[in-house]
């Protein structure tokens, strides 16, 4: 049935009704728990004093997130506040060579934080895959590419290229990775671009404009080359109107997020929890199920505010980067399951949508979705616990389009015809809602450990049975109607439905009156009445 397919509306308030107590629900049991074991030994490193105003002790174990907002914040706001004033500034004197402007500070600035060696190494990546993008053979670029790629993820050559980076200092590792990693992505999307390039090539200044534009340099988002090219290339540099308003709500927005997840973090410790096994054995189950599900919520936050920063930056030089990740509160299909949107629509472009064509037959969606999930093993560094990741979400792919299929056929589309579209809507959300948890526990996988996913998974589906088990389906299920009816909502905007014809008494009444109007016309411009 339709996407469109409605339900009541006191249908929808129980809906909204069982999920948020649900959430405040295993909300309390977290808090619980943290509030009880703040002073465990295991805790130690990564719980530590936080806020003066609230008394508490801070969960500090993502470092990402505190290198982001804490460590590293006055570097990280120092650099891009220049880099917002330096663009300005070349937009207003020179715009038809901002893209070069670019290009010169954002060099610069990795000079002077990396070393003259580091910028060194990445130029001759630049230069090397350049020149075999000349050759305009996609499989050449693709294997000199990934091979590129790999030789960051193995030693020794690991150990002999992070050498060229000079100082030390705590974020050395982290920006060597980052700029190396997005650099060899970045070449590999301008040689595929220059593939389809028909006539001449494009020109290596183009590659190193779009290689050192510094608030997608070290931490990304990746914007495919054909995109960058267009837009960073663009004369006409007026906005719409309110286009200034909405990039200052958003970076609003996003300075809310940043104060509200730093709040939560004196109260609810879930990313120091999973890693203390001993704690979480002895825990509820609402509580290691909750704790599962807030860490993949937490970890779509960090992602849209960390993309959400720097795409402010870059929509203030007239780009438009890549949208942040949909969050899983959203999701109950493998097809949409992504945290970061720029490698989703990179891999979707060269790999994904190229191998698989349509997506309509089993054997291309299988090739297309081995290949994809290869290059992404290889982009987050071959180990157990990727590979793992990798074989679930790639079978849970496959899984969803052969279910696609085998629905379609007889007799279940004739059933499902029989029905009306709330109880087909009803009867799909059921399947979605065993869907929404292997989409959980397959990237908990990846975010947090083998065993903490372990335990999830025996907690929800074998000690927890059958009381949790029915309680948390009945919670998903509810919260999958809600994604649904959002997601009608917008298809409804996006694409209305067509204003009924009238009915022929209707049209009869119309011309009836029409057709009597004109005849009172003709009289009053034609019959002159006595005057009184």
């Amino acid at each position: 049935m339709g996407i469109k397919a409605a339900l009541p509306r006191y249908e929808l308030y129980v809906y909204n009704t069982v999920v948020y107590l649900g959430m405040l629900w295993a909300a309390s049991w977290i808090f619980d728990v943290s509030s009880s074991n703040v002073n465990r030994k295991t805790f130690k490193s990564s719980v530590t004093p936080g806020w003066y105003y609230f008394g508490r002790r801070m969960d500090t174990a993502d470092f990402e997130w505190v290198m982001w907002f804490s460590t590293y914040r006055d570097h990280i706001l120092f650099a891009l506040s220049g880099h917002v004033i330096f663009a300005k500034i070349c937009s207003m004197l020179a715009p038809q060579h901002r893209s070069l402007m670019y290009m010169c500070y954002g060099t610069l600035a990795v000079l002077v934080t990396m070393g003259w060696t580091y910028t060194t190494l990445i130029l001759s990546h630049c230069v090397l895959l350049y020149s075999i993008s000349l050759v305009k053979l996609r499989w050449l670029c693709f294997l000199a590419g990934l091979t590129t790629l790999s030789t960051f993820k193995m030693e020794p050559f690991i150990s002999w290229q992070a050498g060229f980076v000079t100082g030390d200092f705590e974020l050395r590792s982290v920006l060597f990775y980052g700029g190396c990693g997005f650099t060899i992505m970045r070449c590999m999307s301008f040689a595929l671009e220059n593939c389809e390039k028909k006539e001449g090539n494009y020109s290596i200044l183009e590659l190193l404009k779009y290689n050192f534009y510094l608030p997608f340099f070290f931490f990304g988002p990746i914007m495919t080359f054909d995109k960058f090219y267009a837009q960073a290339n663009k004369a006409d540099l007026t906005r719409k109107e309110g286009a200034i308003w909405n990039i200052s709500l958003q970076g609003l927005v996003h300075l809310g997020a940043i104060l509200t997840v730093d709040i939560l973090f004196h109260f609810l410790y879930i990313l120091s929890i999973p890693t203390d096994m001993k704690l979480l054995k002895h825990m509820s189950d609402w509580a290691v199920v909750g704790l599962a599900y807030c860490n993949l919520v937490y970890d779509w936050v960090k992602a849209a505010v960390l993309f959400g920063v720097i795409n402010t930056v870059s929509r203030l030089d007239h780009l438009d980067p890549p949208q942040p990740p949909k969050c899983i509160t959203m999701l109950y299909v493998f097809s949409e399951t992504h945290f970061d949107r720029g490698i989703n629509d990179w891999l979707c472009k060269y790999v994904y949508n190229y191998l698989g064509g349509k997506h309509d037959t089993v054997w291309d969606e299988a090739i297309a979705t081995l290949c994809t999930f290869g290059i992404t093993v290889l982009w987050l560094g071959p180990c157990q616990v990727v590979f793992i990741w990798a074989f679930f979400n790639c079978f849970g792919l496959n899984f969803e389009l052969w279910t696609s299929k085998f629905i379609c056929m007889e007799p279940f589309a004739s059933l499902e015809m029989a029905m009306s579209p709330a109880m087909s809507r009803r009867i799909r959300a059921v399947f979605n809602t065993f869907n929404f948890w292997t989409i959980v526990l397959y990237n908990v996988i990846a975010l947090n450990s083998l065993e903490f996913t372990k335990l999830v998974a025996k907690r929800l589906l074998l000690k927890g049975f059958p009381i949790t088990t029915i309680t948390v389906f009945i919670v998903t299920y509810c919260l999958v109607q809600l994604i649904k009816e959002r997601e009608r909502r917008q298809a409804l905007i996006n694409d209305p439905d067509p204003v009924p014809p009238p009915t022929p008494s209707a049209v009869i009444n119309i011309d009836f009156l029409q057709c009597f109007k004109q005849k009172l016309c003709f009289i009053a411009n034609h019959v002159k009445l006595p005057l009184l």
